[in-house]
């Protein structure tokens, strides 16, 4: 194993098998402070289960994962989320009933007891960081709105809104354009660009054109294993992607 790195995140030999089946094959990636990393691949390359590995919803079989040189593949979901590791998974997970501003507010981190919890108050500060949000994914003019009348688009922006007022260090995002118009897609790819002046974003995405607009690099995965990496234009350029995937 490398000794130490000064990766913000370093998968080693990751693979983990599921009934025999290796989803994830020796897998090596390295993630930089401030990358945009977008992952792509045919279906069952792979990729989500790549997301799930970092934030603890999947064990690893064999490798090491180093969260700013600390291991994190026995750590619990939590505790990943605790240490800066924020996920947004493909259908949006917010509190339909409650407002932009409410979901923003509960997505805080605040005491993690019921003390805390309870003796929270929506002080100016609070106020002022849930604008601050809003602003950045496009609600602001939407905090008095209850979530459900929000746009599929809106709502993905919601989401990841949720996870940037927790700060994470490293943001991973599974397929965030889905379903979006041509309008709202060009307005996530601003936010992606802003979004990691302070931080790391690792994106799963399939629509190319949206990869091109925001991608520093690209990592190509092929049963569980990494096919290419590099930028956008030399991994189209790449024959065995063109075989594997493009061509398809």
């Amino acid at each position: 194993m490398s000794s130490s790195t000064d990766f913000l995140l370093a998968l080693e030999g990751v693979s983990v098998s599921f009934d025999g089946f290796k989803a994830v094959d020796g897998l090596n990636l390295y993630i930089d402070k401030g990358e945009l990393r977008v992952i792509i691949g045919p279906n069952g390359a792979g990729k989500t289960t790549v997301l799930d590995l970092i934030c603890g919803r999947t064990r690893v079989s064999e490798g090491s994962i180093k969260f700013k040189d600390q291991e994190i593949s026995s750590c619990k979901e939590q505790e990943i989320v605790r240490r800066g590791i924020g996920r947004k998974f493909q259908t949006p997970t917010i509190y339909e009933d409650l407002t932009v501003f409410e979901n923003l507010e509960m997505s805080l981190p605040r005491g993690r007891n019921v003390l805390g919890a309870l003796f929270w108050k929506r002080t100016d500060e609070v106020v002022e960081r849930v604008h601050q949000i809003a602003e950045m994914i496009f609600l602001k003019e939407y905090l008095d709105r209850s979530a459900e009348t929000l746009s599929h688009g809106q709502k993905q922006w919601l989401e990841i809104g949720m996870l940037l007022i927790q700060d994470p260090e490293l943001l991973m995002l599974d397929e965030p354009v889905a379903g979006m118009s041509v309008s709202e897609r060009v307005k996530t790819a601003a936010l992606l660009n802003e979004i990691i002046k302070n931080r790391s974003v690792i994106v799963i995405e399939h629509d190319m054109k949206f990869v091109a607009s925001i991608a520093h690099r690209v990592t190509v995965l092929h049963q569980g294993k990494v096919l290419a990496e590099g930028d956008m234009r030399s991994v189209q350029n790449n024959p065995k992607v063109k075989e594997v995937y493009l061509g398809h």
